[in-house]
């Protein structure tokens, strides 16, 4: 297939790439001149503007935008909403929010124009892993785009089908799944987010209360000189406790074992938050994930190597750099920075 990209960052130059790399067709587009020039040595075709890119596309065209949530992604849609026909397909893969799809869906329909909101997830080692899609929309418009989630899916890999699973291989099993209705993608992404601060607070917790065992404020006879970087190995290997989170901690626990280059400062997304806010308009108690946005809240008040520890998985797998100074920005339903 032949498609637009919109925003060359740090997963969207990847997205680029990895559909090159499938055999797909590719015209970019980003504010950032140098960003597109490096995509055209890659395969890709440049455009100088969206209007440009529109007409180096064939009919129904399929745009896929990759840009921080909020008022840029906004801009863009409304943007491309002028310049696309009836038959055209949106496709937005950024971290917006769940009922800002609905409503732009809602508005482009109106012209003829699908949209399709995609949670995505594999950071800045998609273009080598693969992306854990989760897809909002029309039926038949995810159907027709199905070539373009099944090359940027992570595939089944050596992962082993679920015991009980019977029947013909699912999209889920692949690595992506139509969700449901526009919206679905992004509110399932949504709660992916809410969960993962969950679980990187447990990881960090964890290694924060290792770390102490040698505490001056225990008796001398309890001290434990416990070496963290082992024991992030050795949990790597047959523990229940495995994950990719906790490869990345390791790794970066070998790098630097007192996590000295990163401040404890955690940054938030968005995603955390519009998790508890749906979870209180359900009613539905969400105390793990309550306690970890809160957490990460904290975090910009004192610093401990807990933080450190959440910090140093930030950037392992979104490539994220720590804000070191300043309050976080309000984040409206449109408007929130990068996505975790």
């Amino acid at each position: 297939m032949r498609i637009g990209i919109v925003g060359l960052g740090r997963m969207g130059g990847n997205i680029a790439r990895r559909l090159i790399s499938r055999g797909h067709e590719t015209v970019v587009y980003d504010r950032r001149s140098e960003a597109v020039t490096e995509l055209g040595s890659a395969g890709a075709t440049g455009a100088s503007d969206l209007a440009d890119m529109v007409t180096k596309l064939d009919s129904p065209r399929a745009i896929w935008i990759m840009l921080p949530a909020g008022e840029i992604t906004e801009a863009t849609v409304q943007e491309l909403a002028d310049l696309l026909s009836p038959g055209d397909m949106l496709i937005d893969g950024g971290n917006s929010f769940w009922k800002d799809d609905i409503r732009r869906a809602g508005e482009l329909s109106e012209r003829g124009i699908s949209y399709v909101d995609v949670g995505t997830s594999g950071g800045i080692w998609g273009f080598e892993r693969g992306y854990c899609m989760m897809i909002g929309g029309e039926k038949s418009v995810v159907d027709h785009l199905d070539p373009i989630f099944e090359a940027l899916a992570p595939g089944r890999g050596d992962v082993p089908r679920t015991p009980g699973r019977t029947g013909a291989g699912a999209r889920s099993e692949e690595g992506y799944i139509h969700a449901g209705g526009n919206g679905a993608g992004h509110f399932v992404k949504m709660v992916h987010n809410g969960i993962e601060y969950g679980l990187m607070q447990a990881y960090a917790e964890g290694f924060d209360i290792l770390k102490n065992a040698a505490s001056d404020n225990l008796p001398a006879h309890e001290r434990l000189e416990i070496d963290v970087a082992e024991v992030a190995e050795v949990w790597r290997r047959g523990s229940v406790v495995t994950s990719w989170l906790l490869d990345l901690t390791a790794a970066a626990l070998v790098e630097d074992p007192g996590l000295g280059d990163f401040s404890g400062y955690v940054s938030d997304s968005g995603e955390g938050r519009w998790t508890i806010n749906a979870a209180i308009e359900e009613a539905v108690p969400a105390n793990v994930l309550s306690a970890a946005l809160y957490e990460r809240f904290r975090s910009r008040q004192e610093h401990s190597f807990a933080d450190r520890i959440l910090s140093a998985m930030r950037k392992g797998f979104g490539g994220h750099v720590e804000k070191t100074q300043g309050a976080e920005p309000p984040l409206r339903n449109i408007s929130s920075p990068a996505a975790d």
